[in-house]
């Protein structure tokens, strides 16, 4: 089973269905004006912030926030290269 892991905005019923038709786990915390709070996996959850973390320290790259390259192959060539060096520091 496949999951989305999403932040607070996107908890809505509408979603949530459409989701689970397709055989996909919404791994979204309710949001706070919810009456009754539909629980969801924390600990997934917190991997939302690792990816997070590392699109922040890639878009320093300013090659990568701009897509300079035309081409998708040199895009990807930079990126690895860009994840090297944000791996080395």
């Amino acid at each position: 089973m496949s999951r989305h892991i999403a932040d607070r905005a996107y908890d809505a019923r509408k979603l949530r269905d459409w989701l689970g038709g397709r055989g996909c786990e919404a791994i979204i915390p309710p949001n706070p004006t919810r009456k009754q709070p539909i629980p969801y996996d924390f600990e997934a959850y917190k991997l939302r912030n690792t990816v997070e973390r590392c699109f922040n320290k890639l878009k320093h790259f300013r090659r990568i926030a701009t897509r300079f390259d035309r081409r998708a192959i040199h895009f990807l060539s930079f990126l690895q290269i860009a994840t090297a060096i944000t791996w080395m520091r």
